[in-house]
């Protein structure tokens, strides 16, 4: 699940904004950064191609240094773990934290790249929910279809697994959680989304959880 001491930011399905907001506490990553160095992490795991994975890399150390933030992959009892810090807790010619820079620890992101579903899979999992998406905007118009592209957000960058997989507890955080601090609905969206969720599931030929279900 992507870290919560990142800053909530707008960022739309399709086009993920790479830049803060203008009120944005100075020297923290955005949400829609952090998802989208998530997501670009996950593409470079799962790429063949030199090239392909050299520009996922390439792409997610210029949104990361935009934010004077760096990146590394930790090994967490066998589970990766991209860490993104600041900059300035890096000494410079080592490369390593200096502990007596550190003025707030809850500045760092700490992304688990092993969840629910295998990381390989991650790629396939995003665009069977982005087909999804599709469906539900085709056939009930573009306010639930928003709907959808944010549950797909949360579904692939959080958990990594297909939205028709996605229990109870978790539909409950999406409603909860994600959509009061990341998503910045609208009002619309924001009367129909139980509307949305059951359509979703409905394009996916599942019904969609209740509570205490798992």
């Amino acid at each position: 699940m992507t870290d919560p001491n990142a800053i909530d930011a707008d960022g739309a399905a399709d086009e993920r904004d790479e830049d803060a907001t203008d009120d944005e506490p100075d020297g923290d990553l955005p949400r829609g950064v952090v998802d989208e160095v998530e997501r670009l992490t996950r593409l470079e795991r799962t790429a063949v191609d030199d090239n392909e994975i050299e520009a996922y890399e390439r792409r997610r150390e210029e949104l990361l240094e935009n934010h004077d933030f760096t990146s590394r992959i930790r090994d967490d009892d066998g589970d990766d773990v991209l860490v993104c810090h600041p900059e300035e807790w890096h000494d410079d010619e080592a490369g390593v934290i200096r502990t007596d820079r550190i003025e707030d620890i809850d500045r760092a992101v700490e992304i688990p790249l092993e969840g629910t579903e295998d990381p390989d899979d991650w790629a396939a999992v995003d665009e069977r929910n982005r087909d999804l998406v599709a469906a539900v905007r085709e056939a009930h118009g573009d306010v639930h279809g928003d709907n959808a592209a944010l549950l797909a957000d949360f579904a692939g960058n959080h958990y990594a697994k297909p939205i028709a997989s996605l229990t109870a507890d978790e539909l409950a955080e999406f409603r909860e959680e994600y959509l009061v601090r990341n998503a910045w609905p609208s009002e619309k969206q924001r009367e129909v989304i139980a509307e949305s969720i059951e359509l979703v599931f409905e394009a996916a030929g599942e019904s969609a959880p209740t509570v205490g279900s798992q």
